[in-house]
């Protein structure tokens, strides 16, 4: 009969067969150095306080092991073992922290919000904290959500944001909006939507018209798109996406392979913001920089986005590096544009083309046509034509 392993044994196993995982996957020298050392002090911790193997992968275990390490990033090497063992169906999951359950009320509205937003997990964690908090905000001040008023909500975040710097507090206004409009519109538990009534940066920036490019500076960033690198015929197929589609960052992202049809010449946008899905035509030259990037350098990989990171275990790009990317390659034209530009050039050319207000808003997937009027005021011919009818 086969000896069963000790937990000593069984995480040293782990471990072993974790970073040797590691070299094959090509990680850098320094990350599997790091990540041995750190592991090595936590077989220690576990083998000190003889913890059995059901309780070795759990976050309060984690927690432990960092505080007594005294290093934030000690969990990152744990976490990354977890994910490990957990795809090789060695653990029922991966370590997280553990969700408190909301009343009933936010539980749905996260639900909502998840299914109906193109919404990172970072995102619906930091929702759940605003909501957790307003919470627990009503419940001591003995308010009612179905009563709450705008003088209350403002004072919940008065305390709540006063801790954070502006850059929280502008994300926290706009949790805080979500929810609101969701009690107002949807569950019709509200009297009156409380929404715009938080006044804080972002409203304020709406005024703001869309920046785009002008034709002499779109004609200088395809002319200066170089395909020399792996990157940059990545950087020039997702500049494609934004310009001809009007693509958002997040959205390039979220493209899969399977949402490509070549012989069709159309992209499907099956998790497109606002859960508006769409088909769009593929114009030929967007057609050749994707295809240019799957040819040439898109690594192979289980994974079926069409963007990947080129650095071993190759994962799906994050929004953030589109909109880097994408900046990155703008900024040499116009150092003041951001990846955004392309998506208010494409409404731009919508409307120039003779597109209705309503055709615009269907191709750039928004909420509402008050989000799509916004681009009447692209530049001043365009706002008397739409707004007064003027012949120009």
């Amino acid at each position: 009969m086969v000896k069963a392993l000790s937990v000593v044994e069984r995480l040293e196993k782990a471990v072993s067969d974790y970073l040797l995982w590691m070299i094959s996957a090509d990680y850098a020298s320094g990350t599997i150095i790091k990540h041995e050392r750190l592991l090595n002090h936590f077989q220690n911790f576990i083998t000190n306080r003889n913890i059995s193997w059901e309780q070795v992968f759990t976050y309060d275990t984690l927690n432990g092991f960092e505080k007594h390490c005294g290093l934030h990033f000690a969990a990152n090497a744990l976490r990354g073992l977890s994910r490990y063992l957990f795809k090789q169906k060695l653990l029922p999951g991966p370590i997280r922290k553990p969700l408190v359950r909301l009343p009933e009320i936010y539980e749905a509205y996260l639900h909502y919000y998840e299914k109906t937003r193109q919404v990172h997990r970072s995102s619906l964690i930091q929702t759940r904290t605003v909501l957790s908090a307003l919470n627990d905000y009503l419940a001591k001040q003995d308010i009612d959500l179905v009563a709450v008023k705008i003088e209350q909500i403002d004072d919940f975040l008065a305390e709540f944001n006063a801790r954070f710097m502006p850059a929280t507090c502008r994300h926290s206004r706009s949790y805080l909006r979500g929810f609101l409009r969701y009690l107002y519109f949807y569950r019709k538990i509200l009297k009156r939507d409380l929404a715009p009534l938080i006044v804080g940066a972002p409203m304020f920036a709406q005024a703001q018209p869309p920046k785009f490019l002008r034709s002499d500076e779109v004609k200088a960033l395809f002319a200066g798109l170089s395909r020399g690198s792996c990157k940059e015929l990545r950087t020039s197929a997702m500049v494609h996406l934004g310009y001809t589609l009007g693509l958002r960052p997040k959205e390039i992202g979220l493209t899969r392979l399977d949402d490509i049809s070549f012989a069709k010449r159309e992209i499907s946008l099956p998790d497109r913001k606002s859960a508006n899905p769409i088909k769009l035509p593929l114009p030929e030259i967007t057609i050749k920089a994707i295809a240019a990037y799957i040819v040439g350098c898109r690594p192979e990989s289980d994974h079926r986005a069409l963007f990947l990171t080129f650095s071993a275990p190759f994962r799906p790009v994050t929004a953030a590096t589109v909109g880097h990317d994408i900046t990155v390659a703008i900024q040499k034209i116009n150092p003041l544009a951001s990846a955004y530009w392309l998506r208010h050039t494409y409404a731009q050319n919508l409307l120039e083309s003779g597109a209705s207000i309503f055709e615009v808003k269907q191709m750039m997937g928004h909420d509402n046509v008050q989000s799509t009027k916004r681009y009447l005021h692209i530049h001043t011919k365009l706002m008397r034509k739409e707004l007064f009818d003027e012949t120009l």
